[in-house]
């Protein structure tokens, strides 16, 4: 086995002359790419190598000798140990300037292609805007007892965490007081997790790998009457979630902030930015054109984020979704809110040029896929040639690629691109895409 070449010892200077794609500030050093957590374009820095590799070395800013304009001071004490947020220190108008050109270059390097127009950005709060996390806990007597949020950088160590400013503050101001409910526990050892889901109500999910005792039952149902938590727990995969109490209400929210209401479980799938999500989708709806009667076909549906808003503007809808529980929560959802849409599971990373819920064509094609894109599908979908795909991305690289198919090779031009902070205070990028067929 090659032996780990030694980090450089020291502090360095460095000039930052750009941000890469996780928000680290770059620097070139001996002709060599360095990227350094912490710093700004336009800073003279000092930092420490915290990695060095044959092609990229990577260092963290240790002190700031020159500035950026732009350079705030974090909300967050923990910033620069938790690895939750990574750009809490650059000013919240620059960040998403930062996204709007990751997806501007992302575009042309890696689709060879540029919008005709570029969106204003959608932004909202920047702080205690998340209502779904993972949660990690873990004993550790000698950091003060059982710690609950996220790992520290670089680290798959959970860091000591007072709160979180990007939580629910209904849960973010309440980390120190889970560890301690869970350090009280018989199996204060056997709870790895807590998933947290935020509507009107919250819901936080225990994943136990013991059975709790009668006592530990007690304590959680009580903690959750006084902090006004629905508390579940979960002993296995998601189908072993249940509830302490019989009479827990459904978590729900509107998806555009209209009277439309959508059910969801608490381990499922949706948006982690309520107020960014609602503009999402009604600036989807607003690029679609919609007329009414439009034969509308949504992949990647989900719980009907996308699909109950498009029935409501008169759309007539076939929406697909490759997770059975999520499309039973789909018709459900649909029933309870008067709407007619038609949900229908298939796999859509297996394309199926024949499938019974192509036919016939369709007039526009609303795409949210995950991360890994919808390369598989979009040959099927461009076939049918339907007059405009909305495409809903949260990774630009993804997006630029089939953005190229869709120009390149099935006659689209992209019309309008834009980003949307779902993300504040991290390098994640949301973006939307809008492909008109032909001029």
């Amino acid at each position: 086995m090659a032996r780990r070449k030694p980090l450089p010892a020291g502090e360095f200077p460095a000039e930052i002359i750009d941000l890469d794609h996780e928000g680290r500030g770059v620097a070139r050093i001996d002709g060599k790419a360095t990227f350094i957590a912490d710093a700004l374009p336009g800073e003279r820095v000092r930092f420490e190598y915290v990695g060095v590799s044959k092609d990229v070395d990577e260092g963290q800013c240790v002190a700031v000798e020159v500035a950026s304009e732009h350079r705030v001071q974090p909300k967050c004490a923990h910033f620069g140990v938790c690895g939750g947020c990574s750009m809490q220190h650059l000013a919240p108008e620059q960040q998403i300037a930062f996204k709007q050109k990751q997806l501007i270059d992302q575009l042309a390097r890696v689709g060879k292609v540029q919008a005709g127009e570029i969106a204003p950005p959608i932004t909202g709060p920047v702080w205690g805007y998340r209502r779904r996390a993972r949660l990690g806990v873990k004993l550790v007597p000698k950091k003060g007892g059982v710690l609950v949020g996220f790992r520290e950088r670089r680290s798959s160590f959970l860091a000591a965490l007072e709160r979180c400013e990007v939580l629910d503050p209904r849960v973010g101001e309440q980390l120190r007081a889970l560890g301690a409910l869970v350090e009280g526990l018989s199996i204060n050892r056997r709870v790895p997790q807590i998933e947290v889901a935020c509507a009107d109500t919250v819901a936080l999910v225990f994943r136990v790998l013991e059975a709790p005792s009668d006592d530990d039952i007690r304590r959680l149902t009580e903690f959750g009457a006084t902090a006004g938590f629905d508390i579940y727990l979960q002993s296995g995969g998601p189908d072993t979630i249940r509830p302490l109490r019989e009479d827990v209400p459904m978590l729900s929210y509107s998806p555009d902030g209209s009277a439309l209401s959508l059910r969801f479980e608490p381990s499922d799938f949706i948006q982690v930015n309520g107020g960014i999500s609602q503009k999402t989708v009604n600036q989807a709806m607003d690029w679609m054109q919609l007329a009414p009667g439009d034969r509308v076909l949504e992949l990647f549906c989900g719980l009907g984020n996308f699909s109950l808003p498009l029935a409501r503007r008169g759309a007539e809808v076939v929406a697909v979704e490759g997770e059975a529980g999520l499309v039973a929560r789909a018709r459900d959802n649909a029933v309870r809110n008067g709407l007619s849409v038609r949900f229908e599971k298939a796999d859509l990373f297996k394309a199926d040029a024949g499938a019974e819920w192509l036919q016939p064509a369709f007039d526009k094609v609303l795409l949210d896929p995950p991360r890994a894109g919808a390369r598989e599908i979009l040959p099927v979908v461009a076939a049918r040639k339907p007059s405009h795909i909305l495409y809903v991305s949260c990774h630009p690289g993804t997006l630029a690629r089939d953005a190229g198919m869709l120009v390149h090779e099935h006659g689209y031009r992209l019309a309008r691109a834009g980003v949307m902070d779902m993300f504040p205070h991290t390098s994640h990028v949301e973006s939307m895409a809008l492909f008109i067929r032909g001029d």
